[in-house]
């Protein structure tokens, strides 16, 4: 599925397949654009996010039912992060669930629309519709310690000082928007989800006062804040504890798809935890081994080259007394440092909005 503002992107556009969307991994390089993110604010096209809009007099009891968060009362000023599992426990797809006045907008992870949309059908019941807004709708994003000012002077000042996860019905342009206060890299983060006919409006309008970054520097950016990133983090097999990802589920809710499951990873304790490392040279591959005093220990899942750090960042799945910041272990005959998190502090997290 391509982006819907394919055709706005320069023709130099790096693209790339993830999952079932086409997406822009990078407009120029990605050390400029995460420097973007970072220090200024960065223009993000979303439209690999699967809009699935869920309706009807069974809606919130299906989502509750389908989302591993308690949505019970999720109301149309708010939004929240939560895991779809399926019945063994295995993340489906993390999700942004919006509420709205007729049931929630759920937003997929980037290239996992089909999934996700593939599961929420297979349990469908009445009383529930279930709709893909991909055709009509689509997101923008907009990340970095100067964001709110982007917001202010395209939209609305007002809505930059929206408190976290809070979302607003606004209009721009004449065109109804839905608009919220998110973040995926521990800057200022909003969205803007918009009707695609304006879409290409509301990105050129946008580049008058940001730059675009593509998803090579999204992701950089939330590796290290410890953002979870489901298509590199979720491998087969691995509980939602081993992942790290325990914070995006409910175990207190009274039901939901894949709970037992979870509930019995909790009881045990056991499994492997996710712990960030950095200081090897080159990329290991994910499924390296890890090993400490000449033990193996654990696997690579997932690493990078960070330029924040300018240093190999990845993490590692490990036995859980090695979980934890300052031990060194071994990958591929060389020495990495694990870390604490986040790895890299935001700039935001010293710039007030005014």
């Amino acid at each position: 599925m391509p982006s819907v503002l394919a055709t706005t992107h320069p023709t130099d556009t790096v693209y790339g397949e993830v999952g079932d969307a086409t997406v822009p991994l990078r407009f120029a390089s990605t050390g400029e654009e995460y420097g973007v993110l970072r220090e200024r604010a960065a223009l993000l096209d979303l439209g690999g996010h699967r809009l699935i809009e869920i309706t009807g007099p069974a809606a919130v009891d299906f989502a509750q039912r389908l989302l591993a968060r308690d949505v019970e009362y999720l109301t149309s000023d708010r939004c929240m992060m939560s895991l779809v599992l399926d019945d063994d426990g295995q993340v489906v797809d993390q999700v942004v669930a919006f509420g709205r006045e007729d049931g929630l907008l759920l937003e997929s992870s980037c290239g996992a629309g089909d999934r996700l949309l593939e599961h929420l059908r297979a349990h469908q019941e009445d009383g529930v519709e279930i709709t893909d807004r991909s055709g009509d709708l689509t997101a923008i994003g907009l990340e970095g310690p100067y964001a709110w000012g982007v917001v202010g002077r395209l939209i609305d000042a007002e809505l930059a000082s929206l408190p976290f996860e809070s979302v607003a019905e606004a209009t721009w342009d004449g065109v109804d928007i839905v608009f919220a206060r998110t973040g995926l890299t521990g800057e200022y983060g909003y969205q803007v989800i918009v009707p695609i006919e304006a879409a290409a409006t509301l990105w050129a309008r946008a580049l008058e006062h940001a730059t675009p970054a593509g998803l090579e520097a999204l992701e950089l950016a939330m590796l290290e804040v410890r953002q979870p990133i489901p298509r590199h983090e979720a491998t087969p097999g691995a509980t939602v504890i081993e992942i790290g990802a325990n914070w995006l589920v409910d175990v207190t809710k009274d039901e939901f798809v894949g709970k037992d499951a979870v509930v019995e990873a909790f009881e045990a304790g056991g499994g492997r935890r996710t712990i960030g490392f950095t200081g090897c040279a080159g990329i290991p591959t994910p499924g390296t081994r890890v090993q400490a005093g000449g033990q193996d220990v654990g696997e690579i899942v997932h690493a990078v080259h960070s330029v924040g750090l300018g240093a190999t960042l990845g993490l590692a799945r490990v036995d859980p007394d090695l979980a934890a910041a300052g031990l060194d272990l071994t990958v591929a005959g060389q020495t990495v440092t694990t870390l604490t998190s986040p790895y890299i502090v935001p700039k935001s997290w010293s710039i007030p909005i005014i």
